[in-house]
């Protein structure tokens, strides 16, 4: 039979062809009327008939004019010279069957019932012995044809699987097993590798795919899949496999564990940078020292809070130990084992504090070249201490309350949460009410740091406290700067105990260690304030609060225009004061000190 492919006709057909398909030679249905449902698998047979010039197929059903099916076997072949005609030959099945069924009778009757016995036993021991070899390999093996049915399943494969030979043999293995990728994706036959094998003799390793069993679950498998030929004919292909889901879950859950070390190992470094840190940095004193009422109630509720995980908001003028009450907070607590992480929220450039604070993914910005954990993240399982927390940027100060209110911290650059559990100690310099006033602090992040308030006294609330801070601070810096400790005279501690401190603390240990390094005849040697002597005016023998305010408002614009306006730096405001240079922004912007105010020459502020 002739067939112009290109329009679905049949251009001539034998008399045998036309009796086979019942068709009329004069007027030819179309030829897809005659392949009805087996359509797919006669384009699959036209393609091997272009790959291989010509081709023969059994699995192509056809029926005949009047719809009966018929068991052929198809043999094509393209005519090299007329593009689009195909030269089809048909064979009855049933017809050869019935003469091999003659033939193979007439070599019974000529060999004898004894030799077609001997032959029979030949072939089953034959058969035998493959299946036993076969099934006694540890890997799956299964056979397909030249049409991609199964012909043989050994039992690994099938106990790897979960189906019988019987649910395989003769069925469609990659519709059966191969059907679509672990992601869910159809498997398109032709994408196959296996089908590569048995229609266009290639061997193909495969390292990572899935075989579905027939309960619906995957299984990982790595596989070979080679040719099979019978006399230089390609029949089909052999494929063993194996499984290797375990060998995958056990690699995946390596991974995950190296990932796991490699950011504790990143954490570990973060913490041990921030804690060499903190030694370097030594602080005044390490206990809360005095006896004074204010003392005595600020240890009590560092004393009634501390075995809590409650937030505490630790509000006082710089310089009065509020970093000195959140290590004691920390160190009295249940988390004492894991670090303090003190975080100084206006020390940091305002682009780099989410960064500091929330962590980074390598590339979330311009130079961030490596993963990093954020102060957050340091802190888990411990405490977070953030001082100056109205220094935080606004929209700083909403992410830091939702990660708060969440207990999870997301890094920069990244898309994964990561669980936290920490403690958060805050303090501030300012009234908390006039910071929200001034919108440096949000209403919503200070009602939920300050569920436990602890405020620290000025040291001129509490003037009984100086011999004893005093005495602490010069034994401390004697040791340190390796010299004798002098005498503190009578007349001294009166000055230092008349003198108002504006720089409280801070200030005192800044005399003290001073005049450890002056005094050089046995007697400390302070240098104090102006009218030292007589610090303290008035009939009550006190100076009003405005009258104090404006002291130090008057002394740091005489300060600032010493310095040229500068402040951090050597020869800078911050260092002639003895302050840091982040208390000297803030006491700048809470006066409202800019440079018209200085009158400043060149420098910067």
């Amino acid at each position: 039979m002739l067939l112009d492919l290109r329009a679905d006709r049949i251009l001539s057909a034998n008399r045998a062809a036309a009796g086979l398909l019942a068709i009329e030679p004069g007027n030819p249905p179309a030829f897809s009327r005659l392949v009805g449902r087996s359509m797919p698998r006669f384009l699959v047979f036209l393609q091997e008939v272009e790959h291989r010039s010509e081709a023969w197929t059994r699995s192509v059903r056809l029926s005949n004019a009047d719809g009966e099916g018929l068991g052929l076997e198809l043999r094509a072949r393209l005519l090299p010279d007329e593009p689009g005609l195909l030269l089809l030959v048909l064979l009855d099945l049933s017809e050869l069957a019935r003469r091999a069924e003659v033939i193979e009778a007439s070599a019974l009757q000529r060999a004898g019932l004894g030799e077609w016995k001997r032959a029979q036993t030949f072939f089953a021991e034959l058969e035998r012995g493959n299946q036993l070899i076969l099934n006694a390999a540890g890997e799956g093996i299964y056979g397909v044809n030249a049409q991609g049915e199964a012909t043989f399943v050994n039992r690994a494969a099938q106990e790897m699987l979960g189906w019988t030979s019987e649910d395989l043999m003769g069925e469609n293995m990659h519709s059966k097993i191969h059907h679509h990728h672990l992601s869910g994706d159809v498997y398109a036959a032709h994408d196959c590798p296996i089908y590569r094998s048995f229609r266009f003799e290639q061997v193909h390793r495969i390292e990572d795919e899935v075989f579905w069993r027939k309960d619906g679950k995957p299984i990982r498998v790595e596989y070979v899949s080679t040719p099979i030929y019978d006399q230089k004919v390609l029949v089909g292909a052999v494929v063993i496999f194996r499984d290797i889901t375990e060998r995958k879950e056990n690699e995946r859950k390596l991974r995950e564990a190296l990932d796991e070390v490699a950011a504790l190992r990143d954490r570990l470094e973060q913490e041990n940078a921030y804690l060499q840190e903190t030694i370097t940095t030594e602080r005044a004193h390490h206990d809360i020292i005095g006896t004074s009422a204010p003392i005595r109630q600020l240890v009590r509720r560092v004393e009634l809070v501390a075995e809590t995980d409650a937030t505490v908001l630790i509000t006082g003028e710089t310089g009065t130990g509020k970093a000195l009450v959140a290590t004691s907070i920390h160190k009295d607590s249940a988390r004492r084992k894991r670090p303090l992480i003190h975080f100084k929220c206006g020390s940091v450039a305002p682009d780099a504090v989410e960064a500091e604070l929330f962590g980074q993914m390598r590339g979330a910005f311009v130079g961030a070249l490596r993963d990093r954990p954020g102060r957050l993240e340091l802190a888990h399982g411990g405490t977070l201490f953030l001082d100056d927390v109205e220094e935080l940027p606004s929209e700083v100060q909403g992410r830091l309350l939702q990660t708060l209110t969440a207990g999870a911290v997301t890094r920069l650059g990244d898309t994964r949460a990561r669980s936290l559990d920490l403690r958060v100690i805050a303090a501030t310099t300012t009234d908390p009410d006039r910071a929200v006033a001034q919108d440096r602090l949000r209403e919503d992040l200070l009602l939920h740091l300050s569920v436990f308030p602890i405020h620290c006294r000025p040291l001129r609330d509490r003037r009984e406290d100086i011999p004893a801070l005093a005495a602490h601070m010069l034994d401390l810096a004697c040791r340190r700067l390796n010299r004798p400790v002098p005498v503190i005279t009578e007349g001294t501690m009166r000055a230092m105990v008349e003198y108002d401190w504006p720089g409280n603390v801070r200030e005192l240990r800044n005399v003290v260690e001073r005049g450890a390094i002056v005094s050089k005849g046995g007697k400390l040697v302070v240098e104090l304030g102006a009218d030292t002597t007589n610090a303290r005016r008035g009939t009550d023998g006190f100076r009003p609060e405005a009258e104090m305010q404006q002291m130090i408002r008057d002394n740091l614009i005489a300060c600032l225009r010493e310095t040229g306006g500068r402040v951090s730096g050597a020869a800078g405001a911050a260092e002639m004061l003895g302050l840091p240079a982040t208390t000297v922004y803030s006491r700048m912007r809470k006066f409202g000190i800019d440079r018209a105010a200085l009158g400043a020459r060149d420098g910067t502020a």
